[in-house]
């Protein structure tokens, strides 16, 4: 049998300056982990953009 995946992309925005609050990522982490999500990537493309987060859980 073939494993079957949903995906799911979430913006952690960053706090002032630009900067990333561990616990704030931690949180959002727990979260949707809490939900079946498993983290796949993480992409920070720039200090002022939101970080992506990509998400995926067995269907």
């Amino acid at each position: 049998m073939t494993q079957r995946w949903s995906y799911q992309v979430i913006e952690i925005k960053p706090g002032l300056l630009g900067r990333f609050k561990p616990e704030v990522v931690q949180e959002e982490l727990n979260r949707q982990g809490l939900q079946g999500w498993q983290l796949v990537n993480l992409v920070v493309s720039s200090p002022m953009s939101p970080a992506i987060a990509v998400f995926k859980k067995a269907t």
